[in-house]
């Protein structure tokens, strides 16, 4: 179990691109989101930090939100979908995909995993801040999301 959370809101991040994940931390700062971004590198990495395991992980605060990117090593996005939504502790935890594919089925397949959302990543940086303003408006501002346990 996840200890609860203090402000701000808490987001897990799981990509494996270094330039993707600097590049949404400087999305949520050109927003002015406050917001305690966690990274981790693949699903597998994700799960241990929602389990707590292991000392990097010991302390993890379980996130509002997740951010999964679909092609990543060890463990993708699909197989953390599915892991995380057949888990009753943490799958009321939405996990929204964020990825380079416009593939229909990509786009299916996630839904059909539980995923919250699914973003294809714009090539243009602006327009990338952009979205991502709009995401977190709307998961920060607009939506009800459990009490974390």
């Amino acid at each position: 179990m996840i200890g609860k959370r203090s402000f701000p809101f808490v987001i897990l991040l799981a990509e494996d691109e270094p330039a993707d994940a600097h590049l949404l931390s400087l999305a949520l700062t050109e927003n002015r989101i406050c917001v305690d971004l966690q990274h981790v590198l693949d699903g597998r990495e994700a799960l241990e930090y929602l389990h707590r395991q292991g000392r990097r992980f010991a302390l993890a605060v379980r996130p509002d939100l997740i951010l999964v990117d679909l092609n990543m090593p060890r463990m993708n996005g699909r197989e953390f979908l599915a892991a995380i939504k057949g888990d009753p502790v943490l799958c009321d935890i939405p996990v929204v995909v964020l990825s380079t594919s416009e593939v229909d089925r990509d786009v299916r397949d996630s839904y059909r995993l539980g995923a919250a959302g699914y973003i294809t990543k714009p090539l243009d940086i602006s327009e990338f801040i952009v979205e991502i303003g709009q995401l977190t408006d709307y998961w920060l501002s607009l939506v009800r999301l459990p009490e974390n346990r």
